[in-house]
């Protein structure tokens, strides 16, 4: 069963920046997806950012240019850097992992922007 593990979450100002980490652990996919989903009140979940294990990457428009995803496979963690946040990202920020065809997630941490 994997779990993943997140951190990083928090208030800060428009502007400002967040570091989101995710660490899964026990997964035996060497090849597999990771990556960042937010659920804003009232709307449904959405892709921010994800990251297969050989470095492709897929973004949401309203994202590109501003956060960065990376991860480092020796240790099973995903990061998500998130750059001149806006209001409008405000939201349950949530890990996802892909593997072996199945989907794992997080629990979710909050990360609120502040106008």
């Amino acid at each position: 069963q994997v779990q993943l593990v997140e951190s990083g979450g928090g208030l800060v100002q428009a502007g400002g920046s967040l570091r989101l980490s995710c660490a899964a652990s026990g997964t035996t996919f060497s090849i597999n997806t990771m990556g960042w989903y937010r659920q804003a009140p009232g709307k449904q979940r959405g892709l921010v950012a994800s990251m297969q294990t050989f470095g492709r990457t897929n973004y949401a428009d309203s994202v590109k240019g501003r956060f960065t995803i990376s991860r480092d496979n020796a240790k099973n963690t995903v990061y998500l850097q998130m750059n001149s946040l806006k209001p409008e990202d405000t939201g349950v920020y949530y890990c996802n992992f892909v593997g072996g065809g199945r989907d794992y997630w997080g629990q979710g941490t909050q990360v609120t922007v502040s106008s």
